[in-house]
């Protein structure tokens, strides 16, 4: 990914010398298990961990695999060059290369899910703080974009941090579905390496044996895997979509903070552009884009094929580390975001009462009056505001079919902003417990 949108403890992950690096303890653990069981000396076992501080020649690694075309022969052949020939003759001993790739892949998608979750977190806690400053700040719901009913600033937000919420507990899942590793020699038959090796490095790097593994460890597991990304990704967006609508001239209900020395124009001087939340809006459609991939990843010949490798030497990195990035923006932009209650306020009042509608149309029901007939009169009174600016109350009040059901002082009662914030306390004790 570019560094325009990365972050360096994500990035880190996916380095060569942290591969190379992970390769290697997979390689020194398994000489370990190895010695234990009797098949290798255990000297040649220790001798291999005298690479343990080494910083692994990137370049010359490459120079190694321009000839052999096998990456990870030309890493073994540069771990023997630091170790001795002789020393290194039982490393990968029964191995095959998928042991070590997808078992490095996995440890670097489970390291990168802890940094998401640690994302996730932020944006949690920034949605939490900013629902409970407005839960009482009532602005105007919205249906097709048009003004539906009051709501509240804070239930917006606490929305948000309900679906955000539901994100982790996938994201969790999802980490746990990568979390395995695979050491069981060619076509996944253990004939040439003790299951308890691979037991054994899978427990030092963290991971759960792989039940099967044919050669390589199931692609479904990686599926679900970007899957899980890619509904992030839309959350985000979903979040992002909102902040965007509410910065809008016509409402300017909130926006993303404008730090001084900003510029939102090279022409026109006075923009003020919600620059942070459309850079999301694309960073979701990066993000989502390695979904089918991965999918088809799933489809793979016999025991194995790499029609998979290459997909995920791009997916791995660039996916991780662009949700890594969304994230803490989409964190900062909460964090910082301005709100205008007064806007917000002044909004629902546009249309003088209109959206109280309603209120009105369940009151003449009670009323005794049909609901057909019912609708019709709210909608005749309604329409007056829509096409003449009228004030929706003033019209009811002087309707003499609505007066011949309703009092002028039950007409009035169905103005209360109250009525629509009653429940807002259990739903916030639903969403944050």
């Amino acid at each position: 990914m570019i560094p325009r949108y990365s972050r360096p403890e994500m990035v880190a992950i996916w380095e060569p010398q942290t591969r190379f690096r992970i390769w290697f303890e997979i390689e020194a653990h398994a000489c370990d298990a190895q010695a234990a069981l009797g098949v290798i000396p255990k000297a040649n076992a220790e001798a291999v961990w005298k690479a343990k501080d080494v910083t692994f020649d990137v370049a010359r690694i490459d120079e190694i695999e321009a000839v052999t075309k096998h990456d990870v022969i030309a890493f073994l052949t540069h771990l023997a060059e630091i170790i001795g020939n002789d020393e290194a003759r039982f490393v990968h001993q029964g191995m095959t290369s998928s042991d070590v790739l997808d078992t490095t892949l996995n440890v670097q998608l489970v390291r990168a899910a802890d940094l998401l979750l640690a994302g996730v977190d932020r944006v949690l806690a920034a949605l939490k703080a900013r629902a409970y400053e407005h839960k009482d700040t009532v602005r105007i719901g919205r249906s097709h974009g048009i003004h539906a009913e009051p709501t509240t600033m804070g239930l917006t937000f606490a929305r948000f941090y309900a679906e955000m919420a539901r994100n982790r507990k996938r994201l969790e899942a999802a980490r746990a579905e990568v979390a395995t590793g695979a050491i069981s020699g060619a076509v996944g038959t253990f004939a040439n390496i003790d299951p308890a090796v691979e037991e054994h490095v899978c427990k030092m790097m963290g991971l759960e044996p792989e039940p099967i593994s044919t050669q390589v460890i199931p692609r479904d597991r990686h599926a679900m895997f970007f899957a899980t990304l890619g509904v992030i990704a839309s959350s985000i967006e979903n979040i992002a979509i909102e902040i965007r609508h509410m910065q809008r001239t016509e409402v300017l209900e909130a926006e993303e903070y404008f730090s001084p020395g900003q510029k939102g124009s090279s022409a026109m001087p006075h923009k003020r552009n919600p620059v942070l939340t459309e850079n999301l809006t694309g960073l979701a459609r990066l993000v989502r884009m390695s979904v089918i991939p991965a999918l088809e990843n799933m489809a793979l010949w016999h025991e194995r094929d790499i029609s998979h490798s290459s997909v995920e030497r791009a997916i791995g990195p660039d996916t991780t580390v662009t949700l890594d990035f969304a994230l803490h923006r989409l964190a900062g932009v909460v964090e910082k975001l301005v709100v205008y209650p007064e806007n917000m306020l002044k909004n629902m009042n546009k249309f003088k009462g209109l959206v109280m509608s309603q209120r009105v149309l369940l009151a003449l029901t009670q009323a005794g009056v049909s609901r057909e007939d019912a609708y019709r009169l709210v909608q005749r009174n309604a329409m007056k505001v829509w096409e003449k600016g009228a004030d929706f109350k003033t019209e009811l009040l002087a309707d003499a079919e609505v007066t011949a059901a309703l009092s002028p002082a039950e007409i009035e009662e169905k103005f209360d902003l109250g009525y629509h914030t009653k429940h807002v306390d259990t739903i916030f004790a639903r969403v944050f417990g």
